[in-house]
């Protein structure tokens, strides 16, 4: 019984070279596809995407879901005995003019793919891109696009492409980060002095500094009015928000309390005997 329906469907021709058992036949080979491709993604999902990070493995999950189904398609096609190679000219000449209209889009994409697989930076990272200025946390790397949510809250979308070909500064890769300030004091007040009134009110109002590395300064710059000194602090990466932003201002209330000058600009003026 199966046999002769077999039959009767190989007997029917559709178009020339085509009949409905290669399309019953294309049609079995479609839907085992779509299965194996949902039953793969699965197990990915299962056992191999809560090893990688959350954009990627979703990434990974769609191509691997596709690539399957294209499998499919292509084994289909040649099951069939149509003529496909006018469809495969007109296609090819079609995908030129695309190609050249969707440049920016294929980078991205093919950007997005080695973004997945080096690993520059991942998911929730706080990152900083020099050229650009943005600086903020990496929400996702998507396949076209990443996105990164700035300290002001707001969230700013950047092409695959400029990312990738981007110098991308790490701000959480490490577990200690360093803080930097400068600061200035009289040229009449002794270095020595001020650095040492200096070190003891770091350690004394920002316990997050760590004792090593151990705190430096530095005399930075013989300036026109000051003698300027840059502090170096070590701290927990995590940290950052509670040393950072308030190293100059205890650096400026422990001089102030020592009765250490920090000067303005001046201009010395000679007049000239008449």
């Amino acid at each position: 019984m199966v046999f002769e329906f077999l039959q009767s469907l190989a007997d029917v021709e559709l178009t020339e070279g085509f009949t409905l058992l290669s399309l019953f036949l294309g049609g079995i080979i479609m839907s085992v596809g779509i299965i194996v491709a949902r039953t793969v993604r699965l197990i990915f999902s299962k056992y191999y995407a809560p090893k990688l990070p959350q954009d990627s493995a979703k990434n990974f999950g769609k191509l691997i879901y596709f690539g399957i189904i294209i499998l499919s398609f292509l084994v289909f096609t040649s099951t069939t005995n149509v003529d496909f190679s006018g469809l495969l000219v007109a296609g090819g000449i079609f995908g030129i003019v695309i190609g050249f209209a969707t440049q920016s889009v294929v980078s991205n994409l093919i950007s997005g793919i080695f973004l997945m697989i080096e690993k520059p930076v991942k998911q929730g990272d706080k990152i900083e891109i020099p050229s650009s200025g943005v600086v903020g946390t990496l929400l996702d790397i998507s396949t076209f696009s990443v996105r990164v949510r700035k300290f002001d809250g707001t969230i700013i979308r950047i092409p695959n492409e400029s990312f990738f070909t981007s110098n991308i500064r790490s701000l959480s890769s490490t577990p200690v980060r360093r803080s930097e300030a400068i600061i200035g004091i009289a040229y009449k007040e002794d270095i020595e002095g001020a650095v040492s009134v200096l070190e003891k009110s770091i350690r004394r109002s920002l316990p997050f500094v760590l004792t090593l590395p151990k705190p430096e300064f530095r005399i930075k710059e013989l300036a026109d009015s000051s003698v300027n000194i840059e502090i170096l602090v070590w701290h927990p990466r995590d940290d950052w928000d509670a040393v950072g932003p308030h190293l100059l201002k205890v650096a400026k209330n422990a001089l102030d309390a020592a009765g250490i000058e920090i000067p303005f600009p001046q201009r010395v003026i000679w007049k000239a005997k008449e």
